[in-house]
C-alpha cells in the first residue's frame, strides 16, 4: 500500500532553494522573494490521482496528475517553462521526472512520522524541504 499524503502540510525548512531557482535561471528579484516564503502544501490523494497545491502569499501552484501517466506540466508560474512530467511510486516514495530544457529535473517526496520530505533538483542542484502535517 503506498503512502498516504492526504492533508495540509506547513513548511518547517527550505534548504538551498535560492540555488535551485538559480539553476532554473529564475531572475534575482523573484529568487529573493521566493526564498523568503514558507509555502504550505495541500494534498488530495484518491487512488492514483493526486492534486498537490503549493500555497503562498506570492504565488499558488497546482499540480493535478495520475501517478504513472506522463503529462505536460505548465511551470510558467515557477520558471516560465513547460515540460513532460511523470510521477511514479518507488515503495512509499513518490518520484518525479520532468523532461524539458533543464537536465536532471524532478523531485522525490516521502513521509517520515508526521513530516513530509521533498527533495527537488535541477542541473545537479538539490533543494531539501520539510513539512509538518497539521490536518
Amino acid at each position: 500500500m503506498p503512502a498516504d499524503f492526504n492533508g495540509y502540510w506547513k513548511m518547517l525548512s527550505n534548504e538551498n532553494f535560492e540555488e535551485y531557482l538559480k539553476a532554473l535561471d529564475v531572475n534575482i528579484a523573484v529568487r529573493k522573494i521566493a526564498s523568503r516564503l514558507k509555502p504550505d502544501k495541500e494534498i488530495i490523494q484518491v487512488g492514483n490521482h493526486m492534486i498537490i497545491k503549493t500555497l503562498s502569499s506570492f504565488k499558488n501552484f497546482i499540480m493535478d496528475f495520475e501517478i504513472g501517466t506522463e503529462f505536460e506540466e505548465d511551470l510558467t508560474g515557477v520558471d516560465g517553462r513547460k515540460c513532460m512530467t511523470r510521477v511514479t511510486w518507488d515503495g512509499d516514495k513518490l518520484l518525479c521526472v520532468q523532461k524539458g530544457e533543464k537536465e536532471d529535473r524532478g523531485w522525490s517526496q516521502w513521509i517520515e512520522g508526521n513530516e513530509m520530505h521533498l527533495e527537488i533538483r535541477a542541473c545537479g542542484v538539490k533543494c531539501k524541504q520539510v513539512f509538518k502535517k497539521v490536518q
